[in-house]
């Protein structure tokens, strides 16, 4: 007998969460539970190495609805993130970070617009009215964090206020093929999610909410900035060829590929690199979102 449908899941990317997470399980439970929602809460381990995973254990007898999902080893929040939506069950699927630095209540003003506005997407932002945030970062991380959202703009071509805030829901079955194509694996999947999102025509609404900064934050606002300026440009080279929700598949021959992880290349210089997640193309072989090695190769050059 199949389980009935989940109303929401709430996916949490955890990398030595011990000492923040209890508190954030018990008040998503305590949201959850006030609104008699049929929900999951999807803590994703991404190799931690202290008390993470026997933690979620521990929680899973006062809330059953509380899954644990790891990765083999250290992949990064954008592959957590995208591990955790993939493996949801929830008609709205709601990623938000450990620290709860935007309150798990903030969620109903997503869950209207996505419910009520006919939305596809709903993300939290902290750029629309300052007013909301409770708790500012430093003047410095303001500032950096500022130039990188005006770089995020110029580069994928976005036009929201706050792309990083780590707050965003999905209608599970339109976003399903964001997820499948994302390849940003750390800092810096956002813009890519609201960059596919866009290339697909989803409705994205932009709302915004209360917001805390945590000094535990381990967001590095020059490196990962810098890191993701480049994937970014790397990522707008494909803007034309990204596939659309229903196209059909692609087929390959034999030996055109050994692997892939949604598009196929990562592009670094001159070189043409597969992300291998194990999956083998033989003669025939079709996936949704890949490329003939024919295209692949007039891309190189465009940059």
């Amino acid at each position: 007998m199949n389980s009935p449908p989940l109303d929401l899941s709430i996916v949490i990317p955890a990398f030595n969460e011990e000492h923040r997470l209890p508190k954030a399980i018990e008040q998503i439970g305590s949201y959850l539970s006030a609104r008699s929602l049929r929900a999951e809460i999807i803590v994703v381990d991404d190799g931690s190495s202290d008390a993470t995973p026997k933690l979620i254990e521990r929680y899973r007898g006062k809330y059953p609805g509380l899954r644990l999902i790891s990765n083999a080893t250290n992949r990064g929040k954008g592959f957590s993130v995208r591990h955790g939506v993939l493996e949801a069950r929830g008609e709205i699927v709601l990623f938000t970070d450990a620290d709860l630095s935007t309150p798990i209540e903030e969620a109903d003003k997503l869950l209207v617009a996505l419910h009520e506005k006919g939305c596809d997407v709903a993300i939290g932002s902290r750029g629309m009215d300052s007013s909301l945030i409770e708790v500012h970062q430093s003047v410095f991380r303001e500032q950096a964090g500022n130039l990188f959202n005006l770089l995020v703009r110029w580069i994928a071509g976005l036009e929201f206020s706050d792309t990083q805030c780590g707050f965003k829901a999905f209608r599970r079955e339109p976003a399903q093929i964001i997820f499948e194509q994302q390849r940003i694996e750390r800092f810096g999947f956002d813009p890519e999610i609201l960059f596919l999102a866009k290339r697909h025509g989803l409705r994205v609404a932009e709302i915004p909410v209360r917001w805390s900064h945590d000094s535990a934050t381990k967001v590095n606002v020059v490196g990962d900035g810098i890191r993701l300026g480049h994937q970014g440009k790397c990522r707008r080279g494909w803007d034309t060829d990204v596939p659309r929700v229903g196209r059909d598949p692609v087929e390959f021959p034999a030996g055109t590929l050994s692997s892939f992880d949604g598009l196929p290349f990562w592009i670094q210089g001159n070189q043409v690199e597969p992300q291998p997640v194990g999956m083998e193309l033989a003669s025939g072989s079709k996936a949704r979102g890949l490329y003939p090695a024919s295209t692949v190769a007039a891309k190189l050059f465009a940059f």
